[in-house]
């Protein structure tokens, strides 16, 4: 068992804190095990892990990838190892898809009267891959909202918005570019499905088809109900029990911390 947080976020994606200073976060919130999962980008892991030797906290290599199935379908995957060729090569694909869409967020902005330079977004980025919570940064930089939730709200998170798409990969590619990389793949946040139990459960048996190995039973937002549902499908399905804060940062997510939980993690190989 070790106290650990598996689902964190990075300035390699759309995180506050380099992974440096968020792996001294971690240590001061008393974890044993951190892993860096940053969106569709493997950039930040390897400052991550010599933190992590650094700071005596074992720092896992990860990564979270949208699915195409559905517009809240996250999978984690968690332990990679340094050869992750399949995995690269997606990350890519999905940062430049990233990249395209950043006009195309602009343009529906200014359909809404808000006028910004992608240019400026993409300061605020760090050059690393471009996300909604930049955007909603530079919106409360220009005073157009007053705070990323508001942001996300009024218009990165509505129906209107999901006309902007990008690439996302099948479910069953995310899956097997983890498993090439060494990895494990858990299903995240489920509650972020929205589906009634039965239709989610017959979403995590698929998932389990296709090779999920875990699920992500302990979660900020998860109500009790939820988390003991998610708890019986882990033990339905066989899938392991994962626990993440989905830190990014009180700026990006006013609120945020780091979760601390009791996690047997032998599963992981470490």
């Amino acid at each position: 068992m070790a106290l650990a947080d598996l689902h964190t976020h990075t300035s390699a994606s759309d995180g506050q804190y380099p992974p440096a200073q968020l792996v001294a976060l971690a240590k001061t919130a008393g974890l044993q095990v951190l892993a860096i999962t940053d969106h569709d980008t493997l950039d930040g892991l390897d400052a991550g892990v010599q933190a992590g030797k650094a700071n005596g906290l074992t720092v896992l290599r990860g990564v979270e990838l949208g699915a195409r199935e559905h517009r809240y379908l996250h999978i984690l995957g968690l332990n990679l190892s340094l050869d992750c060729t399949a995995l690269v090569q997606l990350c890519q694909k999905l940062k430049t898809s990233r990249i395209e869409r950043g006009q195309r967020i602009i343009d529906f902005l200014n359909e809404k009267g808000i006028f910004l330079s992608l240019e400026e977004v993409e300061e605020q980025a760090g050059g690393d891959v471009l996300a909604r919570p930049h955007f909603a940064q530079v919106m409360v930089r220009h005073g157009y909202v007053a705070s990323t939730k508001e942001a996300f709200d009024r218009y990165l998170d509505t129906e209107e918005y999901q006309r902007i798409e990008r690439f996302k990969a099948p479910v069953a590619d995310c899956i097997q570019a983890i498993h090439q990389g060494g990895g494990k793949a858990v299903l995240a946040h489920p509650y972020q499905l929205r589906l009634p139990d039965e239709e989610l459960e017959k979403t995590v048996q698929s998932l389990k088809a296709q090779g999920l190995d875990g699920l992500e039973c302990f979660y900020p937002k998860h109500t009790p109900e939820q988390q003991a549902f998610y708890l019986h499908l882990a033990q339905k399905y066989q899938l392991h029990c994962t626990a993440g804060s989905d830190f990014h940062g009180e700026r990006v997510h006013p609120g945020d911390r780091i979760l601390s939980t009791d996690l047997e993690l032998d599963w992981l190989g470490i």
